[in-house]
Formats: C-alpha cells, sequence, structure tokens
C-alpha cells in the first residue's frame, strides 16, 4: 500500500488514494497505522475514492477505528493532494464527506503546488437533537454540563459532526486530558462529540484547544474552528469573521450571513511518502 503522510497545521494524516472502495479492514488498518510508536502515526488514514457526486470523495478513519463523518483539515489535505500530484487540474473542485455532502474547495497555487485551500463548508446545524445533543433547542447555549463535580458551559454546534464548543479563562493552558475524554463520552451526547475549550481575545481572535472524539487531543481541528467561530457569534463574543488560533497555527474562519455557510481558509503540507 503506497500513502502520503500529510497535515493541517499539524493535524497528521495518513492519505491513501487508488482504492475503489473503502476497504474492509479500514478500521484495523487505521488502529495499526495511527499508532504512532509501532505504526506510521497519525490522528487518522484518509481514503480519496471514486464519488459520482463530485470530483473526489472522502472518508477519514480516526486513529482509534472510529469513523469521522468530517474533517476540515482532512479535506484541505486531500485538496493539496489530488492538485498536486495531477489527479486534477482545476483550482475550484469538489469533495464528498460521509456527513456534511458534497463541498466546494478552492486552491490558491504556487509554482505548481497548492498553498492555501478554502473549504465551503456548509450550514451550520444548531438544533440540538440533530447535533446531536439530547437537548431539544435551537440553538444550545450555554447549557450546563456536569462532570466530576465541575460544571461547564457548552454551545452545540455540527459542521457535518458534533462539537460542543466550552469558553476559559486561558484555552492554552487548559487539561485537556482531564476533561475533553469525560466530555467526549458524557451521556448528553449520543454519538459523542469533540470538545473545544475557547478564549476570546477580541472581535477578530480566539484561541483554542481541542479534544477531538475518537482521536484525543490534537493540533488542530477544522471543523472544531469553524463551530467555535459560529458559538462565539451567536454567544455575541465576535464579528463573522475571525481568527481561530489551534495549537498547530491560524485558521481564517467566516460565517456568511448571506448564503449562512460557513467557510475555513487555511494551509496543507506534505511530510513524506512511503510504501506499506
Amino acid at each position: 500500500m503506497n500513502f502520503t503522510k500529510m497535515h493541517g497545521l499539524g493535524n497528521d494524516f495518513i492519505v491513501v488514494a487508488g482504492e475503489a472502495a473503502l476497504p474492509e479492514n479500514a478500521s484495523e488498518l487505521a488502529i495499526e497505522l495511527c499508532n504512532r510508536f509501532f505504526g506510521i502515526g497519525a490522528d487518522g488514514l484518509v481514503y480519496i475514492l471514486p464519488s459520482e457526486r463530485a470530483d473526489f470523495r472522502m472518508r477519514i478513519i480516526n486513529s482509534d477505528g472510529s469513523e469521522a463523518e468530517q474533517c476540515g483539515n482532512a479535506i484541505r489535505c486531500v485538496a493539496k493532494y489530488v492538485y498536486d500530484n495531477g489527479l486534477i487540474d482545476r483550482q475550484a473542485i469538489t469533495i464528498e464527506t460521509l456527513g456534511a455532502g458534497v463541498q466546494q474547495v478552492q486552491l490558491t497555487v504556487e509554482n505548481g503546488k497548492v498553498v492555501k485551500v478554502r473549504v465551503d463548508m456548509g450550514e451550520p446545524i444548531l438544533e440540538g437533537l440533530k447535533v446531536p445533543t439530547t437537548i431539544d433547542a435551537n440553538p444550545v447555549l450555554n447549557q450546563a454540563i456536569e462532570v466530576d463535580g465541575r460544571t461547564f458551559q457548552f454551545t452545540a454546534v455540527s459542521m457535518g459532526n458534533p462539537h460542543a464548543v466550552i469558553y476559559v479563562d486561558d484555552a492554552v493552558n487548559f487539561d485537556l486530558n482531564a476533561w475533553g475524554p469525560k466530555l467526549e463520552v458524557h451521556p448528553m451526547f449520543p454519538r459523542k462529540t469533540n470538545v473545544e475549550f475557547v478564549t476570546v481575545r477580541s472581535r477578530d481572535y480566539t484561541d483554542m484547544r481541542v479534544w477531538e472524539r475518537g482521536a484525543g487531543p490534537t493540533l488542530a481541528c477544522g471543523t472544531g474552528a469553524c463551530a467555535t467561530l459560529v458559538s462565539s457569534v451567536l454567544n455575541g463574543f465576535t464579528d463573522r469573521t475571525a481568527v481561530v488560533s489551534l495549537k498547530g497555527g491560524d485558521l481564517l474562519i467566516e460565517w456568511n450571513e448571506a448564503d449562512n455557510h460557513v467557510y475555513m481558509t487555511g494551509p496543507a503540507a506534505e511530510v513524506f511518502r512511503g510504501t506499506l
């Protein structure tokens, strides 16, 4: 199996192209290959597959073997891969995802290589039961949630996958490992959830750290950055365009008022190629 190791702001993936369909043992492969000590090492295993609805189809298997409906960093990596490797010669392409449907992608190319990717991430889902949470509200704002005697307040957003956005005094130094795994599996989230811990610095800048469902703490989360911006607008903390600063770098996120779509702009990078 040929693979390419890629990352979006440090959120890293083993990218595989050329398969006709998702292998039956994809879950087992992801657990084995994503192991950072006994495998290649990654947050997820990404397959670029044929699509009947778009230019390409993307499937993402987390490092724990579960499948993610969508991943903003992975879709930027896929977009860079298909252009840089000559699978498509257009800078406007479409990529089909499991949870968010077909997404429009615009590439910025310099010297024949993609340096920036802008993705139309679609409309956020704010109805609590559709995110999903167990809360029948639209939107779910400042909902109290208790774990181990501590109460947090979260805002629920789905970008094709579920997110719980929590505002804290210091996101950069927040103890992800203490609270992320407990919130991820809280009964309030029927399909588990990604958890974002956020500190708002200004109307156009926030710090965010993430505990990703099925992967744990990662250096970046594209859908999480989108959910953070949407949540911050709903709570009156930021404008509709802001930088979301993650441990691995910054993403520019816009929640467009005209079409209600969220747009994410950021880089993707190739690390190395190999054969397994």
